[in-house]
C-alpha cells in the first residue's frame, strides 16, 4: 500500500514539474518576441508575420455614370420572303459579307415566267397594230383616232410587261444594304413564307448601344458626349464612342431616358446582342486611395489594417474606413485614413487585430506593393 502511494505522489510531482517548465518556456518565448529578437523590434523570426506594405496616397478618379446597355448593329434586318414559295437557288454562304442589292435567294417563279412571255407577246402585237394604223392614218385611209387608240393599247401592253418583270424580280430576294449575313438552314427546295427568317443581315461597321440614363443626368448629357464600353467577352478592353441621340421621353416607371451611343467596330468584334458595360465620364477628381487588396469588406462596412509602432514593435490595427469609387485596382478612401498611413497591403485574412507583423515591402496609391513591383522586374 505504501509503495502505491509513493508512486502516485512521485507521478504527480513529475507532472507538476513538466507543467511549470512549459509555462516558463512560453513566457520566455513571449519575452523574446516582445523584444523583437535579433534585429530589434519587429525583426527576426519572433517579430510576427511578414506582410507587404501599401501607403495611402493621392490618386485621380473619374466621376462616371455606369449602366448596362445592349449592342445592336447600325442596321439590322431579318431577311424574309414576300410570299409563300419554294426556294430554287441559294446564292450566299453563312457569314458572308454582301453588298447592297446583291441577290441572296431565288424563289420558284413559273407563273411569273409565263406572265413575262404573255406580256411580251401582247407588246409585240400592240406594236404591229400601232404601226399599221399609224400608216393608214398618215395616208388618210383610216381615221387618226384609231392610231391614237392603237398607241394607247401599246402603252398599256408595255406597262403590263413592266409589271410582269417586277413580279418576277420579287422572286429574287436581295440584300437591302451592305453587311454580314448570319447562319441559315435554308436550302433549295425549302418552302418559305413571310414569317420565315431566311437569314439575318447586320451592318456592324459601327454598333449602336442603347442604355438607360437616370433623368437627373439629362441636363448634363448631350449628343457628342464621350463614352467607354466594355464587354465580358473581351475582359478589360475598352471601346470608345459618343452619344448620338437621347430619347425624347422619360420612362414613367424607371425615371430614365434611353441614350443611344455609336461605337466604331473595325473587324466586327462587337456583335449585336452583346451586353455592354457603359461608362459616361462626368469629370475628374483627386482623392486618397489604397490598393483593392488592402481593403477588407464585411457586409456594408470596409476595414484596413494600419501599421503602428508600439512596445511590442510593429502591429496591425484594424481601422474602419468609408470607401468611394473603385477604379484601376484602387479604392477611393473618403474618411478614416490620412495620406502617408502605412497599411497591410495583402493577405488580410491571415491578420488578427493588434497582431505583431514584419513589414516586408512598401507600395502606395501610385502602384502595387513593393514585393509585386520587384517580382515584375
Amino acid at each position: 500500500m505504501f509503495k502505491r502511494h509513493f508512486f502516485l505522489v512521485a507521478a504527480a510531482v513529475l507532472v507538476g514539474l513538466m507543467a511549470v517548465a512549459a509555462v516558463m518556456r512560453i513566457a520566455f518565448a513571449e519575452e523574446e518576441g516582445g523584444r523583437g529578437g535579433p534585429g530589434g523590434p519587429g525583426g527576426g523570426r519572433g517579430g510576427g508575420q511578414a506582410v507587404a506594405v501599401a501607403v495611402v496616397g493621392q490618386r485621380t478618379f473619374s466621376d462616371q455614370i455606369r449602366v448596362l446597355g445592349v449592342a445592336r448593329g447600325l442596321r439590322s434586318v431579318n431577311v424574309t420572303a414576300p410570299a409563300s414559295e419554294l426556294i430554287t437557288r441559294v446564292l450566299f454562304r453563312d457569314g458572308q459579307y454582301v453588298r447592297a442589292g446583291q441577290p441572296l435567294v431565288e424563289l420558284q417563279a413559273r407563273e411569273e415566267d409565263a406572265a413575262i412571255i404573255e406580256a411580251r407577246a401582247r407588246v409585240a402585237q400592240a406594236e404591229r397594230d400601232y404601226e399599221r394604223t399609224r400608216t393608214l392614218a398618215e395616208r388618210g385611209v383610216a381615221p387618226r383616232v384609231l392610231a391614237e387608240q392603237a398607241l394607247a393599247d401599246l402603252e398599256v401592253a408595255r406597262a403590263g410587261l413592266a409589271a410582269a418583270r417586277a413580279r418576277l424580280g420579287d422572286r429574287v430576294i436581295r440584300a437591302p444594304f451592305g453587311g454580314v449575313l448570319g447562319l441559315t438552314t435554308i436550302t433549295p427546295g425549302t418552302l418559305v413564307g413571310p414569317n420565315t427568317v431566311i437569314t439575318t443581315l447586320d451592318d456592324v461597321s459601327t454598333v449602336r448601344v442603347d442604355f438607360p440614363i437616370p433623368e437627373r443626368f439629362v441636363a448634363v448629357l448631350r449628343p457628342g458626349t464621350a463614352i467607354t464600353a466594355q464587354s465580358d467577352a473581351f475582359g478589360d478592353q475598352t471601346f470608345g464612342g459618343r452619344i448620338a441621340l437621347l430619347d425624347t421621353r422619360v420612362d414613367e416607371t424607371t425615371r430614365a431616358v434611353i441614350a443611344r451611343a455609336e461605337i466604331p467596330n473595325p473587324g466586327g468584334r462587337i456583335r449585336p446582342g452583346m451586353s455592354m458595360n457603359v461608362a459616361v465620364a462626368q469629370g475628374v477628381r483627386t482623392s486618397l486611395a489604397v490598393p483593392e487588396a488592402a481593403v477588407q469588406y464585411e457586409g456594408e462596412n470596409a476595414f484596413v489594417y494600419r501599421l503602428a509602432q508600439g512596445e511590442r514593435g510593429t502591429t496591425a490595427q484594424r481601422v474602419e474606413v468609408d470607401t468611394g469609387a473603385v477604379e484601376g485596382g484602387f479604392v477611393e478612401i473618403l474618411s478614416g485614413l490620412d495620406a502617408g498611413d502605412r497599411l497591410v497591403g495583402s493577405g488580410l485574412n491571415r491578420i488578427q487585430p493588434g497582431a505583431p507583423v514584419r513589414p516586408a515591402g512598401q507600395g502606395g496609391a501610385s502602384g502595387a506593393p513593393a514585393q509585386a513591383r520587384k517580382a515584375a522586374r
